[in-house]
C-alpha cells in the first residue's frame, strides 16, 4: 500500500528539516538494502525467537468467550513476549539496522513505558547507550517501568513542556536527533513519523499477524471474522492487521483511547474526531482546534495518549478498510477486569480497550464466527493505578 515516498494515499510521506532528511534517507537506504537480505533475516529471527520468546501464543479465552457470548474471542498473548509487550519485535529490529550503520547511541520515545522498556534492553543487550523521553505525567503513572529502564542502564529524561505526554516526548527526542546525527538513531516504538518510520514498524510488527493466520488456521481451518487491535500511534495494531488486510472476509477493528468520550475535550480518540494535518514529520489525523492548533490529549492509558496516529491507519480508515472506534475509560477498567476473573489473564490497559470493543462485538455474532484480539502486553505497570482508580483516589 505505501509507495516509494512514504505514502498511504494522501497520508504519511516527510516532513522534516533537511539535515534530518538527510539522515533518515540514509536510514532507507539501510532498510531498503537489509529487509529481504537473508543473512539480516536470520539474525532478527534467531533473536525473535531466543530472546524473546516467539512464537506467542493464540489462545482460546473459553471462559471470556461463555461470559459474553456470540463469537469465540482468542487472544493473540503478546504479553508473553520478553518484556511483557509487542514492542520488542520492533526494537530488535531496528537496533540490528542501527548497528549495521555504525551507530553507537539509542533515543526513543515512551508513553506507557514499554518501547522505552525494549529500547532499553536492546541497547542492553548490544552495548550502546540509551537516552529515553518520556513526558512527565507518563513518568508518574508508570514509576515501575522507569525504573526498569533505568536498571538496564538507560537515562530516562522526564519532559516537562507542554501537555507533558507522549507527543512532548517525541518533540524531545527529534530534537536530540537533530543535534546528534553522526551517533545516534531514533528508534521510533510507533508506525508513526516520517518515511521510513511506519514502513519499518509495520514489518518488523508484522510478525504478530504473520503467527495468528498459521495459528488460527491449525486451530479453527480458517481465517478469523474479525482481528481487534488497540490504537494509540498504531505499532500492534498495524501489526496485527498487516497479513489481514489483503483478506476480504476480515473484518479490521481498532479501538482508540476515547477517555472521557469522544464528545469531550478529554480523549485521545485520534480517527474519531481529528482532523488531517502534519504533525511530527508526518500527513495524518491529529486532534485540533478549528484554527489547527493541538488540543491536550487525554486517555486513562499512557500508551494511548497520543495527539496523532500512523499514516497507514488514516489511510485504512478512509479506504473504509478498517473501523475505528472509541472506547471510554469505564469500559476498559471494565475489560480489564472482565478478564482478569474470567481468564487469569491481567491485561496492559492499552490492550484492554481492544478487549472492550471485543465484549461489544461478540454478542452480535454468531457462536460459530472468531474474533481475534491482540492482547499487546501485560498489565503489571497499570496494576497500581487500577487499584487507586477503583479506591476512589
Amino acid at each position: 500500500m505505501e509507495n516509494k515516498k512514504g505514502f498511504y494515499g494522501k497520508f504519511g510521506g516527510s516532513y522534516v528539516p533537511e539535515a534530518i532528511q538527510k539522515e533518515l534517507d540514509r536510514i532507507a537506504e539501510y532498510y531498503d538494502e537489509l529487509k529481504d537480505d537473508k543473512d539480516f533475516r536470520a539474525e532478527l529471527d534467531y533473536y525473535l525467537r531466543d530472546y524473546v520468546g516467539r512464537k506467542s501464543p493464540l489462545y482460546f479465552a473459553e471462559g471470556l468467550s461463555n461470559k459474553i457470548g456470540g463469537a469465540k474471542i482468542y487472544l493473540k498473548r503478546e504479553d508473553l513476549n520478553h518484556l511483557g509487550a509487542h514492542k520488542i519485535n520492533n526494537a530488535i529490529g531496528q537496533v540490528l539496522l542501527a548497528k549495521k550503520m555504525g551507530k553507537t547511541r539509542l533515543i526513543a520515545e515512551t508513553g506507557a513505558g514499554q518501547h522505552g522498556v525494549a529500547t532499553a534492553a536492546v541497547a542492553a543487550k548490544f552495548g550502546m547507550d540509551c537516552t529515553v523521553y518520556m513526558g512527565k505525567k507518563d513518568v508518574e503513572r508508570q514509576k515501575l517501568n522507569v525504573f526498569r529502564m533505568e536498571l538496564m542502564g538507560t537515562k530516562v529524561v522526564a519532559v516537562e513542556e507542554g501537555s507533558q505526554t507522549l507527543k512532548e516526548a517525541v518533540d524531545c527526542a527529534f530534537e536530540d536527533l537533530a543535534a546528534n546525527l553522526d551517533s545516534t538513531f531514533y528508534l521510533i516504538g510507533s508506525a508513526v513519523g516520517p518515511h521510513p518510520y511506519p514502513a519499518m514498524v509495520k514489518d518488523f510488527q508484522s510478525v504478530i499477524s504473520k503467527e495468528m493466520k498459521e495459528q488460527i488456521l491449525e486451530k479453527e481451518g480458517r481465517l478469523p471474522d474479525a482481528v481487534v487491535a488497540c490504537v494509540g500511534g498504531g505499532s500492534n495494531a498495524i501489526g496485527a492487521f498487516a497479513n489481514f488486510i489483503n483478506d476480504e472476509s476480515v473484518q479490521l477493528y481498532g479501538a482508540e483511547g476515547g477517555g472521557k468520550g469522544p464528545e469531550t475535550l478529554e480523549t485521545s480518540a485520534t480517527l474519531s474526531v481529528g482532523k488531517v494535518m502534519i504533525e511530527h514529520g508526518m500527513n495524518t489525523y491529529v486532534i485540533a482546534d478549528d484554527e489547527g492548533n493541538l488540543r491536550p490529549t487525554y486517555s486513562i492509558s499512557a500508551g494511548l495518549d497520543y495527539v496523532a496516529v500512523g499514516p497507514e491507519h488514516a489511510y485504512l480508515k478512509d479506504i473504509k478498510r478498517a473501523q475505528y472506534l472509541a472506547i471510554t475509560d469505564d469500559e476498559a477498567l471494565e475489560a480489564f477486569q472482565i478478564l482478569c476473573a474470567t481468564e487469569g489473564i491481567i491485561p496492559a490497559l492499552e490492550s484492554s480497550h481492544a478487549l472492550a470493543l471485543a465484549i461489544k462485538l461478540a454478542p452480535t455474532m454468531s457462536k460459530d464466527q472468531i474474533i481475534i484480539v491482540n492482547l499487546s502486553g501485560r498489565g503489571d505497570k497499570d496494576v497500581a493505578q487500577v487499584l487507586d482508580i477503583l479506591n476512589g483516589k
